[in-house]
């Protein structure tokens, strides 16, 4: 067994690039986005794949930013392999924070 050291911070980003390579397409490019609410500012991901545009589910705190790329990253898995629809945006609740 690895030590947990060696282990990926991003398996879902990595099985999406994997992904990507083996279908022979351009690899993922993610974005950034924010949403100021309130005091405070939630963020979120999104990634272009195969000509689409890919929204995470949720919006998250700043220090959890690879999660919202993680969650952007699954959901377009998921899409690529057809097991999913294409979600326009990010819902409104307030997991991860």
């Amino acid at each position: 067994m690895a030590p947990k050291s060696n282990q990926s911070k991003t398996p879902w980003q990595d099985s999406l690039a994997d992904a990507c390579r083996n279908l022979q397409i351009s690899a993922p490019v993610f974005q950034v986005v924010s949403d100021r609410r309130g005091g405070r500012t939630a963020w979120s991901s999104r990634v272009v794949v195969y000509g689409s545009t890919v929204s995470a589910r949720f919006w998250y705190d700043g220090k959890n930013l690879n999660n919202a790329k993680e969650d952007a990253a699954e959901v377009a898995l998921g899409w690529l392999n057809g097991s999913t629809s294409n979600p326009s945006s990010p819902s409104t609740s307030r997991s991860g924070w």
